[in-house]
């Protein structure tokens, strides 16, 4: 079978395409997140997601050992039609009726490739919990807050175009982990001396730290460990969208993507996980400094033993707004759970120079008043 790990063009394979036409009128249905239903825009319709047969009904981790082989069984995997942006390199999925549009992370001008696309399957998704209106109100409640924003892109960013809905691809990890070590523990002591300065008596304190060789063991079991998927926006950005509730995943269903766009991972299997060991063996550094205890630690040696490692794909919902406002693009994301917001800063010139002068004139009539007084 294609390598999972990396999106490869397989033009002979039948694409993944789902839609949801309306009983009533034929038009497509959308995914409501107040009200956790299909809705048609159209005529008004409604349909519960609930009346669509559930061909999953847990979240089920995959094991790494074998997707790193390419042992994945194919229902693992499903093709779909992507583009990926020529300026933010962004892999963002269409249907089969979309021939034009524009990345939502950057707001380039983009026309549609027909190439298909392999991917691991996602296990699982947060549903949108909040409605674009909501997601826009605290972004331009986010961008009044920031005193040094051009007047100018507040006012576009509160007037201008929808943001878009879009799933934002992660994988998570969990493991269960030995590690033996080695290291010395140091336990700080007082000294206190008498010195004579210039003639007087005082008393001088230090410490000294006795250092003895220690050795042991530590076990954890990391569960979920969560790693962003894609380089269309930023890591910045989306870590400080964080914490996202987990607890709150459903069993991956297409009817929860009718009416947002879903990106494809750019960050495949393999180094997804290595930034997972990176925070594990953190965290594991941590649990063996505490063991080790006293006062001070020094760890010489650490070798662990993984077993039961095991992933899952899974989309998380995030509201994404683009603005070009003179000749640069800023770019505003929006948890689709809990609403909170990052992005980037924009600063205007004329507030920053009527900041530094006005700061002139506050020093310079502080140190005037100061000369008087004297």
């Amino acid at each position: 079978m294609a390598n999972p790990r990396e999106d490869t063009e397989d033009p002979q394979a039948p694409l993944e395409e789902y839609r949801f036409p309306c009983n009533q009128c034929g038009a497509d249905l959308r995914f409501d997140p107040e009200r956790n239903l299909l809705t048609c825009d159209y005529c008004g319709a409604e349909q519960a997601i609930d009346d669509r047969p559930q061909a999953v009904a847990v979240i089920r981790e995959l094991d790494l050992k074998r997707a790193l082989s390419e042992q994945l069984p194919e229902s693992e995997i499903e093709v779909t039609r992507v583009l990926t942006c020529p300026n933010c390199a962004a892999l963002i999925e269409f249907d089969g009726k979309t021939h034009a549009s524009e990345c939502p992370f950057c707001a380039t001008p983009i026309v549609t490739d027909t190439g298909a696309h392999r991917r691991i399957k996602p296990k699982g998704l947060a549903p949108f919990e909040i409605k674009e209106r909501d997601a826009h109100k605290a972004m331009t409640k986010w961008l009044g807050r920031l005193w040094f924003a051009p007047n100018g892109l507040r006012e576009y960013a509160r007037k201008g175009r929808r943001m878009s809905g879009i799933y934002v691809p992660y994988w998570t990890y969990d493991a269960d982990t030995r590690t033996t070590y080695s290291g010395q523990r140091g336990t700080v002591h007082d000294r206190v001396r008498t010195v004579s300065i210039n003639g007087k008596r005082r008393q001088q304190r230090s410490q000294t730290v006795r250092w003895r060789p220690v050795s042991g063991r530590v076990a954890r079991f990391f569960d979920d460990v969560i790693v962003l998927a894609s380089r269309g926006l930023p890591k910045k950005y989306t870590d400080a969208l964080e914490p996202w509730d987990l607890s709150r995943l459903e069993p991956y269903r297409p009817e929860y993507l009718a009416g947002f766009q879903a990106e494809g991972y750019t960050v495949d299997l393999e180094q997804g996980f290595s930034e997972a060991r990176d925070y594990m063996n953190r965290i594991i550094l941590r649990d063996v400094k505490f063991d080790i205890g006293g006062d001070r630690q020094r760890v010489t040696s650490m070798d662990t033993k993984m077993s039961d490692v095991t992933f899952k794909h899974i989309l998380l919902p995030v509201w994404l707004a683009a603005y070009k406002y003179r000749g640069k693009t800023y770019r505003f994301v929006v948890n689709g759970q809990n609403g909170r917001v990052q992005g980037e800063r924009p600063y205007s010139a004329w507030k920053i120079t009527f900041a530094v002068i006005l700061g002139l004139i506050v020093a310079a009539t502080i140190g005037y008043l100061s000369a008087q007084s004297q």
